[in-house]
This record gives C-alpha cells, sequence and structure tokens, in this order.
C-alpha cells in the first residue's frame, strides 16, 4: 500500500477525535461503544485542546485521505508516568491494521522524540490487544500492570 506519513496539520485536529474513538480497543465478540463514549473527562484528555506545548501528532495518510494516527502529549491519563513523559495514542481505520502502518507511525514518533530530547515516552494498553506485540517490537517494555492493561514505556536514550 502506497502511503505517507507527515505531521498533522492545525486544520486537521479535529480528526483526532475519530482516532481517538478508534484507539478503543473492543474485544472480540463484544459490541463497539457508541461514538459518544469519547466525550467522557477520561477520554478528552487525550484531544481536548491540541497544540499546546508538548501536543506532536503523525498522520498517515494514502490518496489524500487520512488513515491512522499517533499522537503524544504529556497528560494525566492511564499511562502517565510523569510531567516529562508524554503518553502516546494510536490507532488506524480498521480496513488499513495489520498492513505496517501502525508500525511506522510509531517509529516515526519514536524517532522525532528522540530528536527532540524527550527520555521516554510512554503509553497503557489492553492485555489482550493484538498491538502488544507491536509495541515490544518497537522498543516499549513493561513497567507495570494491573489485571487488564499493561502501563509501557519506550526509553528513548
Amino acid at each position: 500500500m502506497d502511503y505517507q506519513i507527515r505531521e498533522i496539520r492545525e486544520s486537521e485536529y479535529p480528526i483526532l477525535s475519530d482516532f481517538l474513538y478508534e484507539a478503543i480497543f473492543i474485544p472480540e465478540g463484544m459490541e463497539k461503544p457508541p461514538k459518544s463514549i469519547i466525550r467522557q473527562p477520561e477520554l478528552q484528555v487525550y484531544v481536548a485542546d491540541f497544540g499546546k506545548a508538548d501536543d506532536w501528532c503523525f498522520v498517515a495518510e494514502t490518496n489524500e485521505k487520512i488513515i491512522g494516527a499517533v499522537w503524544v502529549r504529556i497528560m494525566n491519563d492511564y499511562g502517565h508516568i510523569d510531567d516529562a513523559t508524554p503518553s502516546v495514542a494510536i490507532s488506524l481505520y480498521e480496513e488499513y491494521r495489520n498492513l505496517g502502518i501502525g508500525t511506522a507511525l510509531m517509529k516515526a514518533m519514536l524517532q522525532f522524540l528522540k530528536e527532540k530530547g524527550y527520555q521516554q515516552t510512554s503509553l497503557s494498553v489492553q492485555k489482550a490487544n493484538y498491538a502488544v506485540k507491536m509495541y515490544k517490537k518497537v522498543g516499549f517494555e513493561v513497567v507495570d500492570e494491573n489485571e487488564e492493561e499493561f502501563i509501557m514505556i519506550c526509553k528513548l536514550r
């Protein structure tokens, strides 16, 4: 598949709400929640007022259509480590998953964060999520867990 990875444009910030919804892991056999779920405060922390200091985003695009996004910000989310560690969110539209695009997006973001001087980045992921394998492949390690989720860190130095 032919696609490019680039920084998001300010006019495109609203699409992050779509990718926030796409980032919700739905275990097999479960129904998708209503799209309104992303209005919950614990999810809005990922996208509200995007564009501040320490907010960075790359998108994958094919045929002038954005098909995936990876974004970071320092926020008090599920994967929060400290106020110097940006948390990662990543997702693709379903039909573009398992094609290596997510891995390419993540590698681009990790390289960017390293160049910006960040020491590490973090994320939280449900243990049953197939993306855990990709996160480990690009350098994330489990540093904490609860019954359902892993907290993972990728050291950038």
